[in-house]
C-alpha cells in the first residue's frame, strides 16, 4: 500500500538537497529558491528532479511536457517538490539514413550525463524521468542506475497505428514503401499517401520497435510502474501513471529503495526475457549491458544472448508479427506479457521494484486473458525459443546479435559484397545494383568507426520494399533499428575500425550464418586472416572535433554496451551518498 504522505517526517539534514537548503551559509542558494516563488516550507521538503527529454524533433516527445506535469502534480500532493528539467533528444526516425544517425547512440551517453550533471549540480533528492524516443530510455534509465537516488521511470507513450488501403502501418511501412518506390511497385502518389496518415499521433513508433522495447524493459526491470509503458501517448489515461509516479518517487526516498537494490542481475535477466519473448530490438543487446555498467555488473551481448536463447517467443507484434503497441495494452499491457512468463517460470519473480512488492505480487491480481491473439501463454509460443537470437564465429569472435521473430529462414550462406559506409551500400540497393544471394556487408561503421554505431533501417527498409528482404542477407558492425526485419546481422565485434575480421572480408568470400546454432563464420583460415591483418590499415574519418569525435576517443566495445566510461566498478563515491 502507498505510504501515508501527511504523516511523512523527512531528516532534510540526511539528503542531498541539504547542500543547497539548509543553515546559514545557503542564504545565496535559498534566495534562488525564493526568486522563483518557493516558500521556506517548500525548500524544506525533498527536492525531486523531474526529467523529461520533451522537444519539437518528432512525435515521440511532444507529449513529455504535459505529462511532466502531472508528476510534479503527484510529487506536490506526496509532500515534495518537484524540480522540472530537460535534456535532448535525437530522433530515430528523422536521423535514420542519412550522417545524422551518427548522433543517435552518441545521445544515449549525453542524455545519461547530462541527466547526471543537472542532478548532481542541484543537489536533487530523487528522480523521476520519461523518455519516448530509443536512446533516450535507455539515457535515462543509465542515469538513474548511476546516480543511485530514489528514482521511477515512465515511458512517453506509443503512437497510434496509422490506417492505409485497410490495415494498421507503421513509420516501417513508409521505409519499405521506398524501396517499393524504388522498384516500381508503388507510384509517388501512393508513397505520398502512406506518408500522410502513418503517424496519426504524438508516441513513439509503435511496433516492438526499440522504444516499446525498452519501455516493457522497465517495467520487467521493476523501475517502472506496472503498467506504465501501455497506454499509448494521447491517452488521458497516462495522466494517472504520471501522477502515480511522482507519488512514488516520495514513497521510495522515505523506505530507501534505490535503483541498485532493484536492478540486480536477476532483474537484468528478468528485461532480457522479457525482450526475447516480445520479439524486441536487436538495441536491447547494447542497451542491457550499459545499463548494467552503471551498477557494477557484468552483463554482456553473450550473457542476453543465452537468455534470447532459452526464452519462447510469444508475443505476435510488428515488425515480425502483426500487432502493435495499441493492441497490446487493450489486453492489459506488459503486465499480461510478464503475467505470461511468470507462469511459464520464466521469470524471477522475487525481484523488488519500485511499488516496494516484488515483481510476483505485482503481477498475482492479473489475469492472463485468453480471448485474444496477441500473447500467447508459453506452452503454445510462436517458436520455443526468443525472437533476438546472438551469433558469435571467427566473423564475430566478441559476437552478433540479429532479430529472428517472424523468420522462417534460419540458415544464409553466400558471397560477400562489401560497403566501407552505409550510404555506399543504400546507393547500390536503391540501383538494385546486388544480387540474390549475396550477403551484404556494411563496416566501418560501429562505435568507433562509424563514428556513432549508426542504425540502418533506411537500407534494410529498401531491400525489403524490393522484395528481397529474405534473398539476401546483412551483416554490420553497425546497428539495425527495431522496426529492421529480414536477415540482418549487427553488432558484428570486433568492429572494423579496430582490425575486426569484419573490416578483413573482400567481395566473394563466402559467410556462413547459422541462427539455428547461433554461428556467424567467414569461410577462410587463421592463417588467411592472419595474412589480411597485416596488410590492414586503421582508416581515418571526418569525425576529427566535436561530440562525436570526442565519443570515439571513449566509446567501448558493442559486446559491453558500447559504454564510454567504466561505470560502478570504479566508484570512489556514489552521487545519493554525498
Amino acid at each position: 500500500m502507498p505510504l501515508d504522505h501527511g504523516k511523512k517526517k523527512w531528516d532534510k539534514s540526511k539528503l542531498v538537497s541539504r547542500h543547497v537548503s539548509i543553515g546559514p551559509d545557503k542564504a545565496p542558494h535559498r534566495s534562488y529558491y525564493f526568486a522563483m516563488g518557493l516558500t521556506e516550507e517548500d525548500v524544506a521538503k525533498p527536492f525531486v528532479g523531474v526529467a523529461t527529454c520533451w522537444n519539437e524533433a518528432a512525435p515521440c516527445n511532444i507529449a513529455l511536457s504535459r505529462q511532466a506535469q502531472v508528476v510534479k502534480k503527484g510529487v506536490n500532493e506526496a509532500g515534495g517538490m518537484p524540480r522540472e528539467f530537460t535534456t535532448i533528444t535525437v530522433t530515430d526516425g528523422i536521423a535514420m539514413g542519412h550522417a545524422g544517425m551518427k548522433s543517435s547512440l552518441v545521445s544515449r551517453e549525453v542524455i545519461a550525463d547530462s541527466v547526471e550533471l543537472t542532478m548532481r549540480g542541484h543537489c536533487y533528492d530523487a528522480l523521476v524521468g520519461l523518455a519516448g524516443c530509443d536512446k533516450s530510455l535507455p539515457g535515462m534509465m543509465m542515469a538513474m542506475v548511476r546516480l543511485n537516488v530514489p528514482a521511477v521511470f515512465m515511458y512517453g507513450g506509443s503512437i497510434l497505428p496509422g490506417r492505409f488501403k485497410g490495415r494498421d502501418v507503421t513509420v516501417q511501412d513508409v521505409f519499405e514503401a521506398v524501396g517499393a518506390h524504388a522498384a516500381g511497385k508503388i507510384d509517388a502518389e501512393e508513397l505520398h499517401a502512406l506518408e500522410c496518415v502513418a503517424c496519426p499521433s504524438a508516441g513513439s513508433c509503435g511496433g516492438q520497435f526499440t522504444a516499446n522495447t525498452m519501455a516493457c524493459v522497465s517495467e520487467a526491470m521493476g523501475i517502472a510502474l506496472p503498467g506504465s509503458a501501455g497506454a499509448p501517448a494521447p491517452y488521458e489515461t497516462r495522466d494517472a501513471y504520471a501522477e502515480a509516479s511522482g507519488k512514488a518517487a516520495m514513497d521510495l526516498i522515505e523506505m530507501n529503495l534505490r535503483p541498485r537494490d532493484i536492478v540486480t542481475r536477476k532483474a537484468l535477466e528478468n528485461a532480457a526475457v522479457v525482450v526475447a519473448a516480445s520479439g524486441g530490438s536487436t538495441n536491447a543487446a547494447l542497451h542491457l549491458p550499459a545499463i548494467a555498467n552503471e551498477a557494477g555488473i557484468d552483463f554482456d551481448i553473450h550473457e542476453v544472448a543465452a537468455i534470447f536463447r532459452r526464452t519462447p517467443y510469444i508475443a505476435d507484434l510488428k515488425p515480425g508479427g502483426r500487432f502493435v503497441a495499441k493492441d497490446l495494452f487493450e489486453i492489459g499491457g506488459v503486465p499480461v506479457l510478464m503475467k505470461a512468463l511468470l507462469d511459464g517460470g520464466y521469470l524471477h519473480g522475487d525481484c523488488i521494484t519500485v511499488t516496494g512488492k516484488t515483481i510476483a505480487e505485482n503481477l498475482a491480481d492479473v489475469v492472463f486473458p485468453t480471448d485474444q491473439e496477441v500473447i500467447r501463454p508459453t506452452s503454445n509460443p510462436l517458436t520455443s525459443w526468443g525472437g533476438v537470437v546472438g551469433l558469435k564465429g571467427n566473423l564475430s569472435p566478441q559476437g552478433a546479435i540479429v532479430k529472428v521473430a517472424g523468420m522462417k529462414k534460419l540458415k544464409f550462406t553466400g558471397p560477400a559484397r562489401c560497403f566501407d559506409c552505409e550510404e555506399d551500400a543504400f546507393k547500390a540497393v536503391q540501383a538494385r545494383d546486388y544480387k540474390e544471394g549475396e550477403i551484404l556487408v556494411i563496416r566501418y561503421e560501429g562505435p568507433r568507426g562509424g563514428p556513432g554505431m549508426r542504425e540502418m533501417l533506411a537500407t534494410t527498409a529498401a531491400i525489403y520494399g524490393q522484395g528481397m528482404g529474405d534473398k539476401v542477407a546483412l551483416i554490420t558492425d553497425g546497428r539495425f533499428s527495431g522496426a529492421t526485419r529480414g536477415f540482418c546481422i549487427g553488432h558484428v565485434g570486433p568492429e572494423a575500425a579496430v582490425g575486426g575480421p569484419i573490416g578483413l572480408l573482400k567481395d566473394g568470400d563466402i559467410i556462413a550464418i547459422d541462427a539455428d546454432e547461433g554461428t556467424l563464420s567467414v569461410e577462410l583460415s587463421d592463417a588467411e586472416l592472419a595474412e589480411r591483418r597485416k596488410a590492414w590499415k586503421p582508416r581515418g574519418t571526418d569525425y576529427n572535433s566535436g561530440a562525436i569525435w570526442k565519443y570515439a576517443q571513449t566509446v567501448g566495445d558493442a559486446e559491453k554496451g558500447a559504454v564510454t566510461q567504466p561505470g560502478a566498478r570504479a566508484e570512489t563515491h556514489v552521487y545519493a551518498d554525498l
